[in-house]
């Protein structure tokens, strides 16, 4: 059993910044991808960022410049940092590992960007 727990959304104005953390817990020997997809209303979910077990990282076009992400293996957890937020930035973020070629999901955290 894999147990990812999410952090750090919340509302924002444009142009601000926030940081969310996502930590593994359980069974996660051999965890490959870490990453963050996001779901707006009425869209489907989108890849926004992740980091494969080498350590190389792939990125939405949309987010490129604005969004880092790391991963720090000691601690099983991934770290999305958000800068220079868009309102269409504001979705439910979804932190997302690949263990044994299964995807795990986590419930959710909802970034809203909004003056």
């Amino acid at each position: 059993q894999v147990r990812l727990v999410e952090s750090g959304g919340g509302l924002v104005q444009p142009g601000g910044s926030l940081r969310l953390s996502c930590t593994a817990s359980g069974y996660i020997f051999g965890i490959t991808n870490m990453g963050w997809y996001r779901q707006a209303p009425g869209k489907q979910r989108e890849l926004v960022a992740r980091v494969i077990s080498g350590g190389s990282t792939n990125y939405a076009d949309s987010v490129k410049g604005r969004f880092t992400i790391s991963r720090d293996n000691t601690k099983n957890t991934v770290y999305l940092q958000m800068n220079s937020l868009k309102p269409e930035d504001t979705a439910v973020y979804l932190c997302n590992v690949v263990l044994n070629q299964l995807n795990y999901w986590g419930q959710g955290t909802q970034v809203t960007v909004s003056s």
